[in-house]
């Protein structure tokens, strides 16, 4: 598959747009990224049962190096927590490496079904705007590293950096939202690692892949994407020690229920 200007082009603005979101709202991006990809990877002819599982390994393995980023920009301001963050990332490391091999055995309609419930549904929590009240204190090292696990297993079938599940829960368990936001971008670094290693392994045989692919996981997107991406990140991050991103929240939810409606469609 070769990458006209018009394609790279589009891959330059997706990663500077997903590595803004990055930072301003601890999501990985995956939620909008693997749905354009599709669409690009879509009409270079990649067939149905693979361009959802390249999209999706490919969006992935940009936050290993976004979340490096937006981390860096979150930590200097105090606003990531190693005591929390260590033991989810070793247990999102795992989840993460199984999810990816889980969805390997998947039909890319079948993931794509997936993709895009999960994404409707937090389309929903950011429209309706309810934070969870806190509600308890911060698990032990175990019990965090098994919630740390969950996440990992729902990002690898989403492509994304867990953000929409790991800010609720830290908010629910008393962690100011700043904090919350923090931990979630970390959380980034070994989501992307479990599922780059586990979208590798998978897709080590199958035919049909692009040229430039190690798995499912097309190298030349990649490092477009990356150059895109880290390069926003930390005024993303930036922007959100200053500005109130309620309005902003409401808006990307929006944009989430068309990009989960495109995504419905590719399953069925």
């Amino acid at each position: 598959m070769d990458l006209d200007l018009l394609t790279v082009t589009a891959l330059i603005v997706l990663g500077a747009s997903t590595g803004f979101l990055a930072g301003l709202l601890g999501i990985g991006g995956g939620m909008s990224m693997v749905p354009f990809m599709t669409m690009l990877f879509s009409a270079k002819g990649i067939e149905v049962d693979l361009v959802v599982k390249v999209a999706i390994a490919t969006s992935l393995a940009t936050i290993l190096f976004t979340s490096l980023s937006s981390t860096r920009a979150h930590f200097k301001r105090g606003a990531v927590d190693m005591a929390i963050l260590r033991p989810m990332g070793l247990g999102a490391l795992l989840g993460t490496f199984l999810g990816a091999n889980f969805a390997g055995m998947l039909k890319g309609t079948v993931l794509a079904a997936v993709f895009a419930a999960f994404v409707g549904y937090s389309a929903l929590s950011m429209l309706r705007g309810k934070k969870p009240k806190p509600g308890r204190e911060t698990p032990s090292a175990r019990g965090l590293g098994l919630v740390g696990s969950g996440i990992g297993f729902i990002s690898a079938l989403l492509g994304a950096g867990g953000g929409f599940i790991t800010v609720p829960f830290l908010t629910w368990c008393n962690v100011k939202m700043h904090t919350a936001v923090g931990v979630s971008a970390g959380m980034g670094f070994p989501i992307a690692l479990g599922g780059l290693a586990g979208y590798i392994m998978s897709g080590w045989n199958v035919a049909g892949l692009p040229g430039g692919s190690i798995g499912y996981i097309y190298l030349p997107a990649l490092i477009i994407l990356v150059i895109g991406s880290m390069s926003t990140a930390p005024f993303g991050a930036k922007v959100a020690h200053s500005l109130n991103v309620d309005s902003l929240r409401r808006f990307f939810a929006y944009f989430l229920f068309l990009l989960a409606a495109y995504m419905f469609t590719r399953a069925f």
